[in-house]
C-alpha cells in the first residue's frame, strides 16, 4: 500500500478531538463535521471490497436527521449492513489522530489479513442535502488514494444503493445494477399483480404521498412513468421548495402523531410519508370527523404477511413463515398475528440489524420496526418452490395466487426496508384485496400506549433481558414495573436505555390512553428512584 498517498490528504485531516461511533445507522452528526470520515470511509471500503472480493456501498446520507447533518453508511456485499465487527474498525479509524492513521489501517490488514493486490470495487450514493455532494468526493479520494475502482450513481435513495450492490455481487441474478434495472424489476412486478384487482371505479385511485423534501420524492417522479395508470400519485414536499425532512417525513408524522405540513389531506383519503433517505414509510388519513389515524410498521407488517399467508394457503405450499417485531410493537398486533392468522411471531431487541438477523431463519420473515422501516426475506428454497409453482401449476385458480406471489417477491427489496417499493406492495394488496386505507386499519385495533424518557445520570445502570422486554439491573427495578402493570387492564411496560445518550426510554400500554399515560408516569417514577434519575422528578401527563 503507498501509504505516502493515503496519509497525504491535508484538504482531508481530522479535527483534533472530535470521537464519533459507528452505529446502525453509520455515523451521523454535523456535516461540517465529516469530510475526513468520508475520506476514511473510502478507505475502509476498499478494504471491505478486497476482503470479500465484492462491490462495497457507501451511502453519504442522513436519512431522517435535520438538513445541516449528514452521515455515511457501508452497504455489504448482499446488499445488507455492515458486518458488526467491521463497525469498530470504522469507529477506529474515524476517531484516529492523523499520526495514528496508518497504524490502524496497517491493524485491519493484519486481522483480517487482507490481500493488498486484490482488485477493489465500491459503488457510491447521496442524498440531497446540500453537504452531499462535496462528502460524496472526499469518499472518492478515499478509494482513489488506494489506487481502487468506484461507479459513481449520484443521487439514489439508500434502498436504491443497497439494490445496486446486491444486483452487483449477485451478477445480474437479483436484478440489473441500475436505477432504470430498479425502476423495470419493480414496475413489472407491481404491473402485474394490480392486473388481478377488482374493478373499483375512480375510488381508491389517489394516494397523496410526502416525499419529506428529499431523495424518495425525487425518485418516486422518474418512476411514475413505468407505473401502469392504475392510480394517481399526488406528491407533496417534493423538494421543490421545503427543508429536508423539516415539519415533514415518516418519522415527523410518527413521532407527532399527526400530518406533516405542506399536505392537503381530505376525509378518508390515503395519505403516505417516506423519510429522507427513502427507507421508512408510514400511512395515515383524516377520519369523516376529522380524527387522526396512523397506519405504522405494525400496520403495514400485518397487511402484508396476512396476503402472503392467504396466497400461501391457497397454492398449498408449506413454508416456515414468520414475523418480527421489537417490543415497541403494539400488543394488538402481535394477538392478531398469533391468534387470528396463526402466524408465528418473534421479538428481537431493538435495531434492524437484529431484526433482519432473525428473519433470515426462517423460509419467509416478515419484519417491520413500529417506524417504518422494513421488508419481508424470501429464502432461496422459498424463491425456488414459488417460482417452480408458477411455471409449473396447471390448476388455473393456484397458478394465478402462485404468480400473485412470484410478483410478490420480485416488487419486494429484500435488501433493506424501501419506502417506494413497500408503497407499491401495499397499494397492490389494497387494490387486490379491495380495501379502502379504514378497512386496513379495520383488521385491529391498537392498544393505547404512551413513550417517555427519563433523564438518568449513567444509562449504563440499566440491563434488560428478554429482547428488552424485561430488566436485569438495577435491583428491585423489575418487581416494581411487574406490581404496577397488575394495576391495569390488558396493560405491558417495558424500560431500555438510550444507545446514544444518558436518557431511559420508557414504554406502556393499556385498554385506555388515561390508563396508558397513568402507567408509563408511574414506570417513569421508579425509574427515576432507581436507576439515579437526575432533575427534576417525572411529573403526571
Amino acid at each position: 500500500m503507498k501509504m505516502e498517498a493515503v496519509l497525504n490528504c491535508s484538504q482531508h485531516e481530522k479535527p483534533c478531538g472530535l470521537l464519533l461511533q459507528y452505529g446502525t445507522a453509520g455515523f451521523r452528526t454535523k456535516a461540517e463535521h465529516l469530510d475526513h470520515v468520508m475520506y476514511r470511509m473510502g478507505l475502509l471500503a476498499v478494504l471491505r471490497s478486497k476482503k470479500t472480493k465484492s462491490v462495497i456501498g457507501v451511502m453519504v446520507t442522513a436519512s431522517h436527521n435535520p438538513e445541516e447533518d449528514n452521515g455515511v453508511k457501508l452497504v455489504d456485499p448482499m446488499g445488507e449492513m455492515l458486518a458488526q465487527e467491521w463497525e469498530v474498525y470504522a469507529t477506529n479509524l474515524a476517531n484516529a489522530e492523523q499520526h495514528e492513521l496508518q497504524a490502524v489501517l496497517n491493524d485491519i490488514i493484519q486481522k483480517e489479513s487482507i490481500s493488498l493486490q486484490q482488485e477493489a470495487s465500491v459503488a457510491i450514493g447521496r442524498d440531497t442535502r446540500p453537504s452531499s455532494e462535496n462528502l460524496a468526493y472526499a469518499v472518492i479520494d478515499g478509494v482513489t488514494a488506494l489506487n481502487s475502482k468506484y461507479h459513481d450513481y449520484g443521487l439514489v435513495t439508500t434502498p436504491q444503493l443497497h439494490y445496486i450492490v446486491c444486483c452487483c455481487n449477485t451478477e445480474g441474478g437479483y436484478g440489473t445494477p441500475t436505477l432504470e434495472g430498479y425502476y423495470n424489476k419493480l414496475s413489472s412486478a407491481f404491473n402485474s399483480l394490480v392486473k388481478q384487482a377488482h374493478d373499483q371505479g375512480d375510488k381508491n385511485k389517489c394516494l397523496s404521498v410526502d416525499g419529506a423534501n428529499g431523495i424518495g420524492a425525487l425518485k418516486l417522479k422518474e418512476m411514475e412513468k413505468y407505473l401502469q395508470s392504475t392510480f394517481s400519485i399526488q406528491l407533496y414536499n417534493d423538494g421543490s421548495g421545503g427543508k429536508l425532512n423539516h415539519l415533514c417525513g415518516a418519522d415527523y408524522v410518527k413521532v407527532q402523531q399527526k400530518p406533516p405540513q405542506g399536505v392537503e389531506i381530505k376525509s378518508g383519503e390515503r395519505c403516505c410519508s417516506f423519510d429522507g433517505d427513502a427507507d421508512r414509510i408510514v400511512y395515515y388519513y383524516n377520519d369523516s370527523v376529522g380524527c387522526f389515524h396512523l397506519l405504522d410498521g405494525d400496520k403495514i407488517a400485518t397487511l402484508i404477511s396476512t396476503f402472503i399467508k392467504e396466497l400461501l394457503v391457497k397454492v398449498d405450499l408449506s413454508l416456515k413463515m414468520a414475523v418480527v417485531q421489537t417490543a415497541y410493537a403494539n400488543g394488538s398486533s402481535t394477538r392478531y398475528l398469533e391468534e387470528v392468522m396463526k402466524v408465528p411471531v418473534y421479538c428481537t431487541k431493538t435495531g434492524v440489524k437484529h431484526l433482519h438477523h432473525k428473519a433470515q431463519e426462517f423460509d419467509i420473515g416478515v419484519y417491520f420496526e413500529a417506524n417504518g422501516h422494513g421488508t419481508v426475506l424470501f429464502s432461496k428454497t422459498a424463491g425456488e418452490q414459488i417460482r417452480h409453482l408458477a411455471n409449473m401449476e396447471q390448476n388455473d385458480e393456484k397458478k394465478t395466487a402462485a404468480n400473485m406471489l412470484l410478483n410478490t417477491v420480485d416488487l419486494i427489496n429484500q435488501t433493506v426496508g424501501d419506502a417506494i417499493s413497500d408503497m407499491l406492495v401495499i397499494e397492490a394488496i389494497l387494490s387486490i384485496k379491495g380495501f379502502t386505507v379504514q378497512k386496513w386499519d379495520e383488521i385491529y385495533t391498537d392498544l393505547p400506549n404512551r413513550q417517555l424518557k427519563v433523564k438518568v445520570a449513567d444509562r449504563r445502570v440499566i440491563d434488560t433481558t428478554d429482547a428488552e422486554r424485561r430488566t436485569v439491573k438495577p435491583p428491585g427495578l423489575q418487581d416494581k414495573i411487574d406490581d404496577l402493570v397488575k394495576k391495569y387492564s390488558m396493560s405491558r411496560s417495558f424500560v431500555r436505555p438510550s444507545g446514544t445518550e444518558d436518557v431511559v426510554r420508557v414504554y406502556a400500554e393499556a385498554d385506555t390512553q388515561e390508563n396508558a399515560d397513568r402507567l408509563a408516569h408511574e414506570v417513569s417514577l421508579a425509574v427515576f428512584h432507581i436507576a439515579g434519575g437526575v432533575g427534576e422528578e417525572p411529573k403526571p401527563l
